[in-house]
């Protein structure tokens, strides 16, 4: 394994589109919202694991979730959790987690990733981020991931590429065109009938000069207040620090402007797994459709249902439902309609405001 490989995961969300299982104070990337036995944090540490050496793997997450990374990831080094001390989207974590990288060993190669998305067949993903890599060593470009779309999905970035392969040996790397994010549907339908797009993996991969190269053309107030940071930073200083800086997605800020990048097909199967939704497809069906995912469930006569309720010390009896979430977390217990999961939101809010009335 190259020692000259790192990884920063990106673990900071706090994301509430999964509620109950999921709220501020336990957001997605600590749970097992797949019903493997491991959260989408271990699953993507586990996975970048055989691409990097364990000790490269940097973890940037928000300011009070570190024990809880350590809890789950045991072992690991001081310098591989970055607690940031707010929240300012996602092109100063990278750039962070980049100057760590740089006193560490200043020839990396460095992959950005989400910590909460969903991949299947890591054999391929790994042959991947190999020949990402590879190609990241050999030219001066960034390496973007995209998925080749199976239906006209509104919730993902696409990422136009050029016909042409953009180096002979690398038939799958394209340069990239354009990036729309999230269109309406019939753009998104337009899109899949030209087979000039991909999903965008949210996935980065470029040598650490390259990055920094980048951040100082596109971002140079973030790469300048950023960069000299390492992991043992004043918590005083890094919090003036990012009080400086704007809120800014490295996706907006560098890689939607930067005019090389290249998009490398991928054909693991990938899911961002931002709704129940999208987690319903990604998952695996029973013969009647259903995806129970955890819980002791007995149905009769159910289908098209997705049942996630890990940790309920209750037998789920189902009967005569099509179409529904069910889940349960806390002691709460949701049934929600699947084409009706954006009233969640407001189940939630009204549900918090429920219990503040109870104190």
């Amino acid at each position: 394994m190259n020692q000259n490989n790192f990884c920063i995961i990106m673990a900071g969300g706090f994301g509430s589109r999964f509620w109950p299982l999921c709220d501020n104070n336990n957001p997605k990337q600590f749970i097992d919202i797949m019903g493997n036995g491991q959260s989408m944090l271990q699953n993507t540490f586990h996975r970048y694991a055989q691409v990097c050496p364990r000790e490269n793997i940097i973890i940037v997450t928000a300011e009070g979730y570190g024990k809880r990374v350590h809890s789950q990831i045991p072992d690991l080094e001081s310098y591989q959790v970055l607690e940031e001390p707010m929240r300012r989207n996602t092109a100063p974590c990278v750039a962070w987690a980049a100057s760590v990288i740089e006193s560490i060993n200043p020839n990396a190669n460095v992959i950005v990733t989400p910590s909460d998305h969903a991949i299947f067949g890591d054999r391929l993903f790994v042959e991947k981020m190999n020949k990402a890599i590879d190609a990241a060593n050999r030219f001066d470009w960034i390496i973007t991931v995209g998925v080749r779309p199976s239906n006209p999905n509104t919730k993902y970035g696409y990422i136009q590429f050029s016909e042409s392969a953009s180096c002979k040996d690398i038939p799958d790397l394209h340069k990239v065109v354009t990036f729309t994010e999230k269109p309406p549907i019939e753009m998104a339908r337009q899109f899949i009938h030209t087979g000039e797009f991909f999903w965008n993996a949210g996935i980065f991969i470029w040598r650490l000069d390259v990055l920094k190269e980048a951040f100082s053309q596109y971002l140079p107030v973030v790469y300048n207040t950023l960069h000299g940071m390492g992991a043992d930073v004043d918590r005083q200083q890094l919090l003036q620090n990012y009080t400086r800086i704007d809120s800014i997605s490295i996706d907006y800020g560098i890689i939607e402007k930067a005019s090389n990048v290249h998009v490398l097909e991928a054909d693991f199967g990938w899911s961002d797994v931002e709704t129940w939704e999208l987690l319903y497809n990604a998952s695996g069906k029973d013969a009647n459709n259903n995806a129970i995912l955890a819980g002791d469930v007995m149905t009769y006569d159910v289908k098209n249902c997705l049942v996630n309720a890990p940790g309920v010390d209750a037998t789920i009896v189902l009967q005569g439902l099509d179409g529904y979430i069910v889940t349960a977390n806390k002691g709460v217990l949701m049934v929600c309609q699947r084409d009706q999961q954006e009233n969640i939101a407001r189940f939630m809010t009204d549900y918090e405001l429920r219990q503040h009335r109870k104190k």
